[in-house]
């Protein structure tokens, strides 16, 4: 974290030099405990800084006291994303646990709208995010800008990324040839959802694994657990049996096809529900298990930046401030999961337990 803050000094300042009163990197330090100690809006985060100044003032210069909240938006509105990015790649590089190059992480590609940012005609921010669950990081992000949609963002996002020995999941809208091909040629492998955007390829693909005798063919694989009182069920199936399909040189790299049958048993109800993939991949059922069910971990991320850090209901509308407030965020999340506040907790209970007590909290952070 020290070496983060030291990278925060290095931030190019487009302020006017004879007008400037608050360094730039004490407003993003200000912005980063405040929000690890319960702060969602501008005011908060003064507020925060306002409580604790002779406390931050042990870290941060604050030569003219604690800015204000329209100062502390103001600047980040002019902190160019693409620099807070770089700084969280740093931060992931820290992180990572470096596993070593004969492990395969997974990266989870997709999308998520700050609803809070919707004015008027101007529909909501809409980020398309990389999650390793591993890690337990967002390696970047990429806005999807108007009129446009999370097929041009995603290989934008993709460049940006190191994809050699990582298994990159994305649902059926990324499901494009063009992006299969930028994967493999980035040295990464895929498993892509298909559903019926693509109807040759996804009936095909139905009415193989239709067939009984395809299914026992197939590398198979199944978990069962019991959560919140139903039964879930999932069977994995992985065939290389694919010198039959038609559309099969469209998909660079492509080897092999997987269908996932998802049953829930509650209160004596039964549902069943299929999915099908293609994937670069050759068979390996419990490493493509792993990648299908690994892809709804970025949901979660989600869900956290949602209920932990309140996301949707931040109405700044400042594009470029609520990128900058969404990439803090996510470094906020591998923090509070390392923070360790003496009992098993949520990461909303731990952004209380920060606030409660930040001195303690702050030099524990500090020493990750």
């Amino acid at each position: 974290m020290q070496e983060i803050i030291k990278q925060l000094e290095r931030i190019d300042d487009r302020r006017q030099a004879h007008k400037i009163k608050h360094k730039l990197m004490d407003i993003v330090v200000i912005v980063l405990l405040s929000m690890l100690g319960n702060a969602d809006t501008w005011e908060e985060m003064e507020l925060f800084a306002a409580t604790n100044e002779d406390l931050l003032r042990k870290y941060i210069g604050l030569s003219n006291g604690i800015p204000s909240h329209d100062t502390i938006q103001r600047v980040m509105s002019l902190i160019d994303p693409e620099t807070m990015g770089q700084i969280q790649t740093s931060w992931n590089e820290m992180l990572s646990r470096g596993e070593g190059e004969t492990l395969k992480r997974i990266i989870n590609i997709d999308g998520k709208s700050m609803r809070g940012s919707a004015v008027k005609d101007n529909r909501a921010l809409h980020v398309v995010s990389a999650w390793s669950k591993e890690d337990g990081v967002c390696f970047g992000q990429k806005v999807v800008h108007e009129k446009e949609n999370e097929i041009v963002a995603i290989p934008e996002l993709l460049s940006k990324l190191t994809l050699k020995n990582s298994i990159i999941t994305i649902d059926a809208m990324g499901t494009q040839t063009k992006i299969a091909e930028q994967i493999i040629r980035q040295k990464g492998e895929y498993v892509l959802a298909v559903k019926e955007n693509h109807p040759n390829l996804y009936n095909d693909i139905n009415l193989y694994f239709a067939d009984e005798d395809h299914q026992r063919a197939s590398s198979y694989t199944k978990t069962v657990e019991k959560a919140r009182s139903q039964l879930e069920k999932r069977e994995y199936y992985q065939s290389e049996d694919i010198g039959w399909l038609e559309e099969k040189k469209k998909w660079r790299g492509i080897k092999s096809i997987g269908m996932v049958v998802t049953t829930i048993e509650k209160q004596g109800k039964r549902s069943a529900d299929k999915r099908y993939y293609i994937s670069s991949m050759a068979e390996e059922p419990q490493l493509f298990a792993k990648a299908v069910r690994g892809h709804w971990a970025i949901e979660s991320m989600h869900w956290q930046l949602d209920v932990t850090f309140r996301e949707d209901h931040n109405t700044t509308l400042d594009k470029q401030a609520a990128v900058n407030l969404n990439i803090l965020r996510k470094m906020c999340l591998p923090v509070l999961k390392l923070l360790d506040i003496g009992r098993r907790a949520s990461l909303k209970l731990k952004r209380f337990a920060f606030c409660s007590n930040p001195a303690k909290y702050i030099e524990q952070v500090l020493s990750l």
